[in-house]
């Protein structure tokens, strides 16, 4: 390896390990942040916490190594112009591409050991870091409960409440819980200004304490129809304490928090599963609308529409059809065909949030597995575009060079994260919105290479500005020349 070559590679790789364990901190800080109200104080021991953290840091490493390559070629090359060795190297007839080669080359083997870790670290760490979450609610259910939604996490029961307090998170206000353990819907209604929730390590029941409140239950069991349910009784009173407990399952009588469960996210496969899954899940897709179709055609009884031969047409037959028959036989028909419209319209209905949410699990199947292959070249992307950057602006250390890596990472992280929403949500397609960050930045690159090869700025105002000043000179009218 010649000399600069390795001068190169030095200057390069230590701003890029700097940058790279400063950002990668950065980032495993603020996930942490985000985790810490539902990890602190809940007897979570340390060792889970590291192991919590540990998991995250596998996660963020994909993402803070574009960033760091990005950060340090623009360093690179800043510090290279700053310090005119880059005007030296052209003067002895050293181009930009030769003098980037061993950069590039780099950039492209930390490519392929970004793809080597999503492909292989990242699932096993999203798989391991969401059941550790998921135990460490088994551990302390309270925590699964959000304030101001409905929970439905527990058993035969929803449960609202405005907020959540106390050194354990255990006291509740404004409760709003519905019973639904009957499967017959919101029959029983319980509603209280306080609450609390008391639980025990290694049981299987918790404890709802309720102050200040009403209940209300319908007695429906007996009555099949709407006439009947409406003359049944119901119960209706106000309490100042009610106790009730409620069955969490089995599962939470292990409380082991390195237990394992079945991969239920994309995010835990690795491509090969998620190429061999994708195929399954198209095919129920279709099969379940192929049978809503099926069910449509019999329901309206289209089959039954055929065509008569001529012979058997009758004559002086009114276009509009409905004029061919009688007042009483028109309300009937017209009657007829609004039910089956209804039922038809109430199917689909009630089948439309069914078929989009099987279609946005599709997509997220597809979304990751093209995000994947996509976000394993970010480093190459990047550093085409931090390299010539760099070279553009000759300035070294942390100051512009932060600014200007963060403005373009924030640019391709948006529009990463833009592409994938609108891909899951079916208004693009998957390949389209994983791949819309590279299809932005790549002219990009090209643009900044070409402009830093010919020593140009980013922008050359001269080059807007002068044929517009040609433009009125030209328009302007000559004066003659006096003898």
């Amino acid at each position: 390896m010649k000399i600069l070559d390795k001068y190169l590679l030095k200057s390069f790789f230590k701003p890029f390990v700097a940058t790279f364990v400063i950002v990668l901190f950065v980032l495993v800080m603020q996930a942490l942040w985000q985790a810490f109200e539902n990890i602190a104080g809940k007897g979570i021991s340390l060792i889970f916490i590291l192991k919590f953290l540990y998991y995250t840091t596998l996660m963020i490493i994909p993402q803070a190594l574009p960033i760091g390559v990005l950060l340090s070629s623009i360093m690179a090359l800043g510090n290279l112009g700053e310090n005119y060795e880059f005007a030296a190297a052209k003067s002895a007839g050293i181009s930009l591409q030769r003098l980037v080669r061993p950069i590039g080359i780099l950039a492209i083997l930390l490519s392929g050991i970004n793809f080597l870790f999503l492909n292989n670290v990242y699932p096993y760490a999203v798989f391991k870091q969401i059941n550790l979450k998921q135990n460490i609610k088994k551990k302390q259910p309270a925590m699964a409960l959000v304030p101001g939604s409905f929970n439905a996490d527990l058993p035969g029961y929803q449960i609202k409440f405005e907020e959540k307090y106390g050194e354990q998170e255990n006291l509740l206000k404004k409760v709003l819980i519905y019973d639904l353990k009957s499967n017959r819907g919101n029959q029983k209604v319980i509603t209280a200004d306080r609450g609390k929730i008391v639980t025990e390590e290694g049981s299987r029941y918790m404890t709802f304490i309720l102050y200040d409140g009403n209940y209300y239950e319908e007695h429906v069991k007996n009555a099949r129809t709407t006439a009947k349910r409406k003359k049944m009784a119901a119960s209706n009173a106000t309490f100042k304490e009610y106790e009730f407990n409620i069955d969490i399952g089995n599962s939470f009588d292990e409380g082991k928090l390195d237990s394992l469960s079945n991969k239920g996210y994309p995010m835990m496969y690795s491509l090969k599963e998620i190429k061999d899954t994708i195929p399954k899940l198209k095919e129920t897709y279709y099969e379940s609308l192929d049978l809503r179709a099926k069910n449509i055609f019999i329901s309206t009884k289209a089959k039954k529409l055929y065509s008569y031969s001529d012979s058997l047409k009758k004559k002086n037959l009114d276009s509009i059809t409905l004029q061919n028959f009688q007042l009483k036989e028109k309300i009937t028909i017209l009657n007829s065909a609004i039910a089956k419209t209804s039922r038809v319209f109430n199917t689909l209905k009630n089948n439309t949030e069914s078929i989009k949410w099987r279609r946005k699990i599709l997509n997220f199947y597809d979304t990751e597995y093209y995000n994947r292959l996509a976000f394993s070249l970010s480093c190459v992307i990047l550093f085409f575009i931090g390299a010539p950057l760099g070279s553009i602006i000759r300035k070294g250390g942390f100051g512009m060079p932060m600014i200007l890596a963060i403005a373009v990472y924030v640019i391709y992280f948006f529009a990463n994260t833009f592409g994938k929403n609108l891909a899951e949500e079916s208004t693009i397609s998957a390949f389209l919105g994983s791949w819309i960050s590279a299809i932005i930045m790549i002219p990009v690159a090209i643009l900044l290479t070409r402009r830093a090869t010919k020593d140009k700025g980013i922008f050359n105002i001269d080059s807007f500005l002068q044929p517009i000043t040609n433009f009125f000179k030209n328009l302007a009218p000559k004066k003659g020349k006096k003898i």
